[in-house]
Parts: C-alpha cells; structure tokens; sequence
C-alpha cells in the first residue's frame, strides 16, 4: 500500500524524504497541492472513496497506509482573477479538508494536531508542565506589562504566529529581537498587535532537536560566534554557521519525547538554548519544521527515521 505525501513542489524537505523512499523501493505518492488543478480527481461522499485519475496521479485514497503532511498551498489556477480567485481558493480548501478528513488515523503527524500545535501559548504551557526550564514571558499588546518584565530581565520579542510579511511580490522575516528601553512614544505600535516578549538567555548555543518518535536527533547550532545570529540563529542565513552533532542530557531528552508525545504527535522540532551556566530552556516546538537541512549538514538519517515510523503507522 503507498504513503501519500501531501505536500507543495517547492518543498525541498519532502524531496529528502521522496529520495528515501525510492532508494527502498517504497511506493509512495506525491500531491503537489499548489498544481492540484492540473489533476483530476472524483470524491464519492456517501461510501468515503477519492480516486485520483489524473496525469500524473493514479491511486484511491482507500489504499494510502500512511500520510505525511508537509506545508501543503492551495492551487490558483490561471487565469482566475478578482472574486473568482477567493471563490476558486475557498473550494480547493474545502477540498483538502475533506481530503485529510478522509485519510483519517493514517496521517504521520495529523494536520488537526499540527494546527493546535502550532500555538506558542500552548507549548510554553505544555513545556513548563512536564519540566523544561521556560524563560519569564508575557504575549501582549500592553505596553506596561513589557516594562514591568523588563524590569526585572532583558527582554526579546517575536511573533506569535506569523513571522513572515508579505506585500504584493515582496517579503520579510519578523525575527527574535532584542528589546531596548521602551518609552511612550512605543505604545501606539506595541498596541497594534499582541505579540510574544520573553527573558533573553545568555546563549552558549542554540540546540535544534529532532523528535520522530522515540529517537532523539540534536545538533548545537554556534550562533555566538557571529555577531548577526547571536539573538535568532537565523537571521542572515549564514551557509558558515558551524552545527555539531550533540547528545542531551537524558532527562531533557525524555522531556522532548513527551512535549511531542503530549501533542498528540509522532514528530516535532524543538528549539532549545543552553545558557553559559550549561542550563537548558525551552523555546518552542515546531510541529511540522525544517529538518533537511540538518540531514544535508551532519548526515543525521532523519529521512530514514521517519520513514521507518510512517511504515508503523500503517501497521
């Protein structure tokens, strides 16, 4: 039986996990979502039955014995335009969720948990319960309640969800930020949004730990060593930044297991920081997060991982 991969052509990290499977001779099946419309389907409600009969797609969804869903976009078909395109996008939506809704408890991760997940709120509170150490942290829009934590820490602030700012052909990334001494004229903007604002730790390094079911895969990421990277490793997209391949403490490990477990997922990658004490925080767990990378840098076989645990889950 095949694994649907449900995901987007320009994700290189469902390319990882395709070149996997094919060196297995897995049978799997690849949905682009975003040229979904160049395909041709036909969905039986009544007795819950899709069959892809397109070009390039020739399975029943029935078949499929696990799915793994990654960052899927909805298709905009040309040349649609005007109240057409949000008609046109709002179908193709309600399409995919009756799609995921079909393919049931045979999902890797399932989109419903992945979403729930995704809340920071949740996970800091999640975090703090099984016993990661969680900086001091207030989401608001009030610009008093940042002074009074930062009275007592130095601060960063970050999204609380969308980090990525889009106008027309043109965007940005929101990154962590360090928080100077604020002042009033910093009210009307702190007022506009709610947004998170947290203790900043005094990093040694940044820690990127992979959780596919029961194995544990971490690399320490040197942002200290330059400059531009010190508050969010990110920033700057430096090819150079040096990863280590690390061992954690068993006790934090089992902690990443659980974080994970605890959101009903078989994956999750976690951001952690360990601090010039040796400390570790918890900064939050990304449910469907970028792993390529790390696999192309450090040759940690997370592809193989998870396609050992999606064999499982159709078991």
């Amino acid at each position: 039986m095949p694994i649907l991969l449900l995901t987007n052509s320009r994700d290189l990290t469902t390319d990882y996990l395709v070149k996997e499977l094919s060196a297995r001779q897995i049978s799997f099946n690849r949905i682009n979502t975003d040229t979904l419309a160049e395909q041709y389907f036909v969905l039986d409600p009544v007795h819950q039955e899709i069959e892809f009969k397109g070009p390039s797609l020739h399975f029943h969804i029935e078949d499929v014995s696990a799915a793994y869903f990654r960052r899927p976009s909805i298709p905009f078909p040309e040349p649609v335009i005007g109240a057409y395109r949000n008609y046109v996008w709002r179908e193709w939506n309600a399409f995919l969720k009756a799609l995921c809704a079909m393919v049931g408890d045979r999902w890797f991760n399932h989109p419903n948990a992945i979403l729930l997940a995704e809340d920071k709120v949740r996970q800091l509170g999640l975090a703090n319960q099984v016993g990661f150490s969680v900086p001091e942290t207030v989401v608001t829009n009030d610009l008093n309640s940042v002074r009074e934590l930062q009275v007592n820490f130095a601060l960063v602030a970050k999204p609380l969800k969308q980090a990525l700012l889009e106008e027309g052909d043109n965007s940005s990334v929101l990154f962590t930020s360090r928080i100077d001494e604020l002042s009033d004229d910093d009210l009307a903007s702190i007022a506009l949004c709610p947004a998170i604002f947290q203790q900043l730790i005094p990093k040694e390094v940044d820690l990127r730990v992979t959780v596919v079911g029961s194995s544990v895969f971490t690399v320490a990421i040197h942002s200290q060593e330059t400059e531009e990277t010190k508050v969010d490793w990110r920033r700057g997209s430096n090819p150079s930044l040096r990863h280590e391949i690390v061992t954690l403490p068993d006790e934090i490990a089992e902690l990443c297991i659980e974080i994970v477990r605890l959101q009903g997922l078989r994956f999750g990658a976690i951001d952690l920081v360990r601090d010039k004490d040796g400390k570790i925080w918890f900064l939050e767990c990304n449910p469907n997060g970028q792993w390529a990378w790390i696999e192309n840098r450090t040759g940690l076989p997370i592809s193989a991982c998870i396609a050992n645990e999606m064999l499982k889950v159709g078991k």
